[in-house]
């Protein structure tokens, strides 16, 4: 008898999953951008073209190679190319900052760099200076040298066939390494197998509310959670819309003209479009799922969405090291009759095992916090070079996500708070996502952030930085009072700010470290 670990029982890989929507659908359209337009079977024989040029350039199996790129087609076909020679991708965030993309690409060990020179020029010739990988290819040609979409024209030799590329197919090999926005230090290298990506896939597949006929419009980085919905699109023979810079008015524009039905949004692009005095203008009808996560949203502002926009969105919740899909809240589930749902994440995916878990690991009862945390092929491997921080992330076998939550008797999903972010005041667990929310529902609060700074009398004070709607005012001790109206007085603001916006994270999540560092000075 074959053992567990016998190849007879390996799974897909990422590459065979490209491999397989290339061939079912060569003439649909696959990518639809500002300047081109690829069917599956361009997409097939560019990413073929690149593959091969990157082992022209002496790319190995498992060597890294990152992408510092914009939405673009070009990018899309260089980092399936990269699936297809098994490489290990790097994704680097396009917000982030040269010292923080310096550090990952050391940290991962990157052999070459894919850079979008239209719109990181000056970013990829500082890396280069720093020599810091081996090379950085320009997805354009420049004055000195050829891009890399011209370098890889010249890998056809006018008899390019289909397969040319056999795609990588050990699925135990690492296909992508996530790394941690760093909000609470310095970044981790996460490894995923592809038996998590594909884990991911298959879960997104059979859990979202995809429309039959996809026409999925990114507007976030490919680099991350939007591009983690491309493959599945694929999959499912839809086509791929990008936007290259988000804008509320242009994405309501192109949801007209391409009669987008599908899209992922974060919450404040979310509050963006309902705070736009044109939104009624537009016919967004063709919309019939967007998908929203990646930081939370307050449930008074998803009301409104569910008011203006209809009944068309969907909750995911995951994390880099569980992506995408550990919970999800169906369309069907944005119910305003039902309206204490629209503070939950969903129900947990079937697949994930997940317990909310005490500090000695004993399970928390029906309707008490605990930590969240999960087992199942969707876990990652591990941290990159990290093995003291493996050992708290897989404490008991379980993957502890650092979230606290809260489960109810029909298993919807509450996430209370981070562990890093809960505030102990006066003795009491004081959770700032409830007093944000809370502030949500204020008519002239626009935003919020809640934090604890140290206190002699109550350990940690709890901070308000409040963000004021156009033309609005409201005093300090206004805020204190809607709280402890709301609230009750444990969990009142003991200091509030007001600023006019608040800092974000490459990842575009609030920035609390950074609004620690700033008002403990104060």
């Amino acid at each position: 008898m074959a053992s567990a670990s016998s190849p007879l029982f390996g799974g897909a890989t990422v590459a065979q999953l490209y491999r397989s929507a290339f061939k079912a659908f060569p003439e649909k359209k696959a990518i639809v951008s500002d300047s081109c337009t690829y069917s599956y079977a361009d997409l097939e024989k560019r990413s073929n073209q690149i593959a091969r040029l990157f082992q022209t350039q002496g790319l190995q199996r498992q060597n890294a190679i990152a992408f510092l790129v914009g939405n673009r087609a070009e990018a899309i076909a260089a980092i399936i190319a990269a699936q297809l020679i098994g490489l290990k991708n790097v994704s680097l965030h396009p917000m982030a900052s040269e010292e923080d993309h310096l550090f990952v690409l050391k940290d991962a060990g990157v052999k070459v760099l894919i850079v979008d020179g239209q719109k990181f020029a000056a970013r990829a010739q500082s890396i280069a200076d720093h020599a810091v990988v081996d090379r950085v290819l320009d997805l354009d040609d420049s004055s000195s040298c050829l891009g890399l979409m011209s370098m890889a024209l010249t890998m056809d030799d006018g008899a390019l066939a289909r397969d040319m590329v056999a795609p990588a197919d050990d699925p135990t090999e690492i296909t992508k390494l996530s790394y941690t926005g760093g909000t609470t230090g310095r970044s981790k290298g996460i490894l995923h197998s592809h038996r998590t990506v594909v884990t991911m896939i298959n879960y997104l597949l059979a859990t979202y509310e995809w429309p039959a006929q996809i026409r999925y419009l990114a507007t976030t980085p490919i680099s991350h959670a939007a591009g983690a919905l491309i493959l599945p699109t694929f999959l499912r023979g839809g086509t791929v819309y990008l936007m290259e810079k988000y804008d509320a008015e242009d994405f309501l524009k192109r949801v007209t003209l391409h009669q987008i039905n599908c899209t992922f949004l974060v919450p404040t692009q979310i509050y963006g479009l309902l705070d736009l005095p044109t939104l009624s203008e537009y016919d967004f009808s063709s919309l019939a799922l967007i998908l929203y996560g990646a930081a939370p949203i307050a449930p008074a502002r998803l009301e409104q969405a569910l008011e203006k926009m209809g009944q068309i969105f969907g909750q995911l919740y995951g994390q880099a090291e569980a992506p995408m899909a550990l919970t999800y809240l169906s369309r069907k589930d944005h119910d305003l009759k039902r309206p204490h749902l629209l503070r939950s994440c969903g129900r947990v995916i079937p697949g994930n095992q997940v317990k909310l878990l005490s500090p000695n690991c004993e399970e928390a009862a029906v309707g008490e916090v605990g930590e969240l945390c999960v087992r199942g092929p969707l876990v990652m491997d591990g941290y990159l070079n990290r093995p003291d921080e493996n050992e708290k992330a897989f404490a008991g076998n379980w993957l502890h996500t650092g979230d606290m939550a809260r489960m109810d008797e029909h298993g919807y999903v509450y996430i209370v708070d981070r562990v890093k972010d809960m505030i102990i005041s006066g003795g009491f667990n004081v959770y700032p996502s409830e007093i944000e929310n809370c502030l949500a529902q204020h008519p002239v609060v626009a935003m919020s952030a809640v934090i604890g700074l140290p206190d002699e009398k109550w350990g940690e004070a709890v901070t308000a930085v409040v963000i004021l709607k156009a033309g609005s005012m409201l005093t300090e001790q206004q805020v204190i009072d809607y709280v402890v109206t709301h609230k009750g007085v444990v969990n009142a603001p003991k200091k509030v700010f007001f600023e006019t916006e608040l800092p974000l994270t490459a990842l575009g999540k609030v920035n609390k470290k950074m609004i620690r560092s700033k008002y403990s000075e104060i």
